[in-house]
Formats: C-alpha cells, sequence, structure tokens
C-alpha cells in the first residue's frame, strides 16, 4: 500500500525503532510552547479570521468560515410559520441526539419532565460515537479533583470558567459510576479494578477507556437508556430557528423534516440545545474526525437569539489524523495510540517530540517539522511517522490487538498491519473549544435556553485535553437535564413569536451585509463542481 519513497523513509524508522523506544524525550518550556504555537498553529493566522459585525460578539473575532455563518440570512426571512397551532408540545425540548442530548433527556426524565429529543440524523450520530480514547476521572488514590483541574485549566491557557472546569472535574468520578451502573463495558483488570492511562496534557494515569471505541460503547448505553425510558425521538429532523414568547424567554424550535422538508412547531417550556461541534466546516480546509452533521447549527441558533459566544476564535485540531491512505483522510487516530507508547517519527527516523503533549503543542509541532522539511510525501499531501509497532516492543505483542483493536481494523483494510508498520498522520480539525456561554447551571443568558456538550463554550478554554470531551458531555448533559426539569416546573409559556428574525436581518441590513447564504447549514456539501 505505501509507495516506494515511503517504504524507503519506513527503513530508516526500524532501525531507529529499538532506541527511539528506550529515548524519552523532554518536555518542552512553557517560551517553547508559546513560540510553536504562533508561528505554526491555525488559530494564529489572522489572515484566516474576520471580525463580526452583528449579534452579542460584534467586534470580536472568529474564524471567516463561522463569521459567514453567523451573519447568514435564517432559513424563514421570507416565509415565517404559523405558530398557533404547535405540532408537538413540551416540557423539555432537546435538540441534538448525541451524548449531551443523551444525558439531558435522561436525567430531566428521571426528574418527571416531558422529554423529546429531536435530531437531525438519527441518535447516536454524533461526535460522541466517534470519540475512541477515553473519558478522564481523578478515581484513584494518587490522583484528585484538584490535579485534574491544575491539568484542565492550565491546558486551556487558563482562559476557560474556573467553576465550570470545577463543575467538570468534582464530578467526573460520580459520572463515570454512573455510565458504569447504566452498562458501560469499562477496561478492567482481573479484580474488577478500571485501568487508567495518560493522556497528553494529564499529570496522572486517569483514562478511563473501552478499548479505542469509548464513545461508541458510551453511545450504546445511553442510547440503549433513552429508548428503554421511552423518551420521544424525533429522528432525521433539523433544529433551524428558536422560538421565543412574548417574555423574550425560549419558548421551543421550529423544525425541519429532512426527509420531506416539512416545517414543523415544537412547542416547550426549556430548550437544551446539543447539537455538537463544526469540524464539516472544514475550516482553512482542513481535513475532520467529525461526524457528518456537524456543523455549527447550535452557534447560529442561540447567537440569533442573543446568546453570546465566547472563545469562538479558537479549535483543536487533533495532532494525529490519517494522512494515507486518502480513503481515510483526516479520520481520528486517537491519542490512546501514543499514551500507549507510539513515538511521533519523521522522515528521516528522527523522534522529534514528546509524544504526550497538549493536543494544540503536539499539532503545532507536527506542521513545524512538516514546515522543516522532514516531511513524508504522500499523494494528497504530507504527514509524519506514528510508529505504532513501538508499542507492542513495549509493552509485549498483543498489546495493540487488544488495546486499540479499530484502530488496527481501520488500517488493516487498506492493507497496512499498524503492529508491523507505521502510520502516517497529520493534524486534522476536531473539537470547537469555543461555544455558546453559559452558567453553571448551563443555562445562557437568553431565559430558559441551556446548552450543554461541545456547543457549550468555558469549559476547555482554548485547549481541551484528551478524554475531557466525553466528560463533557456527560457531566453537562446531566446538569443541563437536572436544571431544566427544575426549571420548566414553574415555566408557563407566554404567546410564541419570531420577531427576533426580523430584528436580527434588521442588524444584518444596518450593518450593510447582504448574505448570499442561509443558516443554520445543516450538511456540508460535496458536490463536485465541474467548470464548462
Amino acid at each position: 500500500m505505501y509507495t516506494e519513497e515511503m517504504l524507503e523513509s519506513i527503513k530508516l524508522v526500524e532501525a531507529a525503532r529499538e532506541a527511539n523506544a528506550a529515548m524519552e524525550p523532554r518536555r518542552m518550556s512553557a517560551e517553547e510552547k508559546d513560540q510553536v504555537l504562533k508561528e505554526n498553529h491555525p488559530d494564529y493566522r489572522a489572515d484566516q479570521f474576520d471580525t463580526l459585525s452583528v449579534g452579542p460578539n460584534k467586534g470580536e473575532k472568529a474564524p471567516k468560515e463561522l463569521v459567514k455563518l453567523l451573519q447568514s440570512d435564517s432559513r424563514l426571512k421570507d416565509h415565517l410559520p404559523d405558530l398557533s397551532c404547535p405540532d408537538y408540545e413540551t416540557d423539555v425540548l432537546i435538540i441534538g441526539g448525541g451524548g449531551a442530548g443523551a444525558s439531558a433527556a435522561i436525567e430531566a426524565d428521571e426528574a418527571g419532565q416531558k422529554v423529546m429529543i429531536v435530531t437531525k440524523l438519527r441518535i447516536g450520530d454524533a461526535n460522541t460515537m466517534m470519540a475512541e480514547g477515553g473519558i478522564q476521572a481523578a478515581d484513584k488514590p494518587n490522583d484528585s479533583p484538584a490535579q485534574h483541574f491544575l491539568d484542565a485549566f492550565g491546558g486551556g491557557h487558563f482562559a476557560a470558567d474556573k467553576e465550570l472546569v470545577y463543575k467538570l472535574v468534582t464530578e467526573a468520578p460520580d459520572c463515570i459510576q454512573w455510565l458504569n451502573k447504566l452498562g458501560v463495558e469499562f477496561d478492567k483488570d482481573k479484580d474488577g479494578n478500571m485501568i487508567t492511562t495518560h493522556g497528553g496534557g494529564t499529570s496522572r494515569k486517569r483514562m478511563h477507556a473501552a478499548k479505542d471505541y469509548s464513545g461508541a460503547e458510551i453511545m450504546r448505553t445511553l442510547r440503549d437508556e433513552v429508548l428503554n425510558r421511552q423518551i420521544p425521538v424525533i429522528d432525521f429532523t433539523s433544529a433551524i430557528e428558536l422560538i421565543l414568547d412574548d417574555k423574550g424567554h425560549c419558548a421551543g424550535a421550529v423544525l425541519l423534516n429532512m426527509e420531506t422538508k416539512e416545517i414543523l412547531i415544537a412547542k416547550a417550556k426549556v430548550v437544551i440545545i446539543a447539537t455538537g461541534g463544526a469540524g464539516r466546516m472544514h475550516y482553512q480546509g482542513f481535513p475532520t474526525s467529525n461526524h457528518y452533521g456537524a456543523t455549527a447549527d447550535g452557534l447560529v441558533l442561540a447567537y440569533r437569539v442573543g446568546a453570546p459566544l465566547r472563545e469562538q476564535y479558537t479549535l483543536q485540531y487533533h495532532p494525529t489524523g490519517a494522512a494515507f491512505p486518502e480513503q481515510i483522510f483526516g479520520a481520528l487516530v486517537t491519542e490512546k495510540v501514543r499514551s500507549l507508547g507510539a513515538k511521533l517519527v519523521n522522515v528521516k527516523g528522527e523522534v522529534f517530540m514528546n509524544p504526550l503533549e497538549t493536543r494544540d503543542v503536539t499539532a503545532a509541532t507536527v506542521i513545524r517539522e512538516c514546515r522543516r522539511g522532514n516531511q513524508v510525501n504522500t499523494p494528497g499531501g504530507q504527514g509524519v511517522w506514528l510508529d505504532t509497532p513501538m508499542i507492542d516492543l513495549k509493552n509485549g505483542e498483543g498489546t495493540i490487538e487488544k488495546r486499540i483493536p479499530a484502530m488496527l481494523r481501520m488500517f488493516g483494510k487498506y492493507g497496512i498491519d499498524i503492529r508491523k508498520q507505521p502510520i502516517l498522520i497529520y493534524p486534522t480539525l476536531h473539537y470547537q473549544n469555543g461555544g455558546v456561554k453559559v452558567g453553571t447551571d448551563s443555562q445562557t443568558c437568553v431565559e430558559n435556553l441551556f446548552v450543554a456538550g461541545e456547543a457549550a463554550g468555558g469549559v476547555h478554554g482554548e485547549n481541551r485535553l484528551m478524554g475531557n470531551s466525553l466528560l463533557d458531555v456527560i457531566v453537562f448533559g446531566r446538569n443541563a437535564g437536572k436544571y431544566a426539569a427544575a426549571k420548566a416546573k414553574d415555566v408557563v409559556v407566554g404567546n410564541l413569536t419570531l420577531d427576533h428574525v426580523a430584528k436580527f436581518e434588521k442588524e444584518l441590513e444596518d450593518a450593510g451585509i447582504t448574505p448570499d447564504t442561509v443558516s443554520p447549514m445543516l450538511l456540508p456539501d460535496y458536490t463536485r463542481k465541474v467548470n464548462d
């Protein structure tokens, strides 16, 4: 499968493998990290950002693609639907069927409220399903939530909301037990104790995993619980606009059936946005590890009703996306591969960094190594080696097959045996670090509008550590479900209105913006354009 040029480089990698495996590359200093980020990380490319001219974040920067989306016309601009006869009425409306949405639904149902999930694909078609490496929790004797806090807050460049980080780390052990009781098959030793490993930026082994399909196992369990509770799930249905009442409180959503294009109205006492990330926006032309529906819908919906964003200017480019073969270009190569002992190696067979630096530093360093001319060229781009055979060399034969079977299968389909040959990687667009600004109750400044999971900002600051995303969707999904359910008990919904749509369109007009697109995007467009 590999080209002759690649095979020549592999010979150098193999010759140096034993020495490289024994090497312990030093960690970068704070100054070195800052320098490599500023010179190489995509977030520092000023020409790839624009300034928002309208909305609650007016005057702030964001990626060009996101600015265009936020400043697009509403899909309802010229044809507002009748809100007088809702098609659905519920206490808690959850938009999104991933880990955060499912967790919220379970807790809101547990609290005795009427719950409904709407999701534009199927329940479980989400980034949660695609998460591989694990979920963090400081539940071992040599660890503590305080240590977890320091790792997470520092890893996010001290930009996160400290109260949200506190909630994340202190509720983590309980979330692991909650998932365990629901039936998640975590990796355990012969005595039933959970096996934990390191991740990039962690000072303790606190990564709990289900081999290398942790997210899929967690999502399987949450989906089963939602279905077992008979919580209504409306599949293939997107929210295209939030509905407010005459008090300015969130009171439902306008829905679009993705198959029939029928417009439907959902009235609710409270709404939880759990729409996930934005990888399918392909910022700066990067490939993505995200699922097909990750198009920043929740940011658009919340922004148009006046909920501000935070850290919207920062994205996470996972350092190890598949760079070859092209059939899996951009697919996630879990950080667990590095936590098990594989090192990053350049075309000359040289280890050029510690493999467990934080994700942003690792991605920036890989980009720098390629810019220095030490890359392996591929038919579609470039990359560096992730020397996977080191794992069995260091931990014993069979470790790869036992601990990262999904990776073994993914590359095996294309004739690459990761037990015997290294794999090529390059950073891939992976995570939306920022999102809608929320409080510790997961509520936005718009009354009765909650946001949880990747669509919410403030938890990770400007960079997220491995294992804190699966933790985020559970902690804050549950959090949103509990608080939303409690709030719904006392809500009396006023007259429904879409007045905010005209108000936002007027703001665009006053700013001299004439959009040529509508939002939310809903799905990416991969139609091939043929020039005549």
